[in-house]
């Protein structure tokens, strides 16, 4: 890229995502140096990510995402960072809308909308908001909000035109894997904040057995995935399963007294 691509250095974090790392970093050949902080990953994470020439690949052992991603910002020498989680999908349009930008003094950041994608196919609708993506070196602080991590950016945001495709090819089991430990975390945050400090989708989990039936009604109906096919019952599977890990997480305490 000869424009403003040029001060961008993509960061993506994995851990066991060779189903997913590949396709992620052949849509970032545009970028002079992409690096891949990786939690030490047991399968060919790291292999794959080193046979793209643009790729640096460090190891760090994880111990929470905003450990992780402020050791990537520690790394990179432009002047912007865009941080992809392994399942991100750059695409052709996103890329030239980057390297065309012209951020003002007063922008620190860029957000993005996000697509969800399953096994390649795009939904109509998604529960993942926007959030920053490309934030500008030293402005970005990184904090986690229960299993989640958020970038937080002193100076102005704008929101880019083309969304991030969220494309996670990791099979059900995985998943189950990860919500297990991601909603432990959350159920702890959920327990800790007070309900008028929650927004409506907080009240609606700390409710418990509500939320699984109203996430699934939610995605079906309201964000169209009935649509979808199998596509959309699948990422309404995902979610719901979520959901009621999360339920069990927070009704655990009551049945231990």
């Amino acid at each position: 890229m000869a424009g403003f691509g040029a001060e961008i250095t993509p960061v993506v974090l994995t851990r066991d995502e060779e189903v997913n790392i590949g396709r992620t970093l052949g849509q970032l050949r545009w970028a002079r140096e992409v690096i891949v902080v990786d939690s030490e990953s047991s399968d060919r994470t790291r292999e794959i990510a080193a046979s793209f020439p643009n790729v640096r690949v460090t190891v760090r052992r994880f111990d929470d995402f905003a450990g992780q991603w402020s050791h990537a910002a520690s790394m990179i020498t432009t002047d912007w960072m865009l941080a992809l989680d392994a399942d991100y999908f750059v695409t052709d349009a996103l890329a030239a809308e980057l390297d065309a930008l012209a951020p003002p003094p007063d922008v620190d950041g860029y957000e993005a909308a996000f697509r969800y994608a399953v096994n390649g196919r795009p939904l109509r609708g998604t529960l993942y908001p926007p959030h920053a993506v490309l934030v500008r070196r030293g402005a970005a602080t990184f904090s986690m909000d229960g299993h989640a991590y958020r970038i937080g950016v002193p100076g102005r945001v704008e929101r880019l035109r083309n969304p991030i495709i969220h494309d996670d090819r990791k099979d059900l089991r995985r998943f189950i894997a990860r919500q297990k430990k991601y909603m432990r975390d959350e159920a702890a945050k959920l327990r800790a904040t007070p309900w008028r400090r929650l927004n409506t989708a907080g009240k609606i989990r700390k409710l418990r057995v509500v939320a699984p039936f109203a996430v699934a009604l939610h995605t079906l109906l309201v964000k169209r995935a009935i649509l979808d096919g199998r596509a959309g019952w699948r990422y309404t599977l995902e979610r719901v399963l979520a959901e009621l890990i999360l339920s069990r997480e927070l009704i655990r305490p009551s049945s231990r007294a």
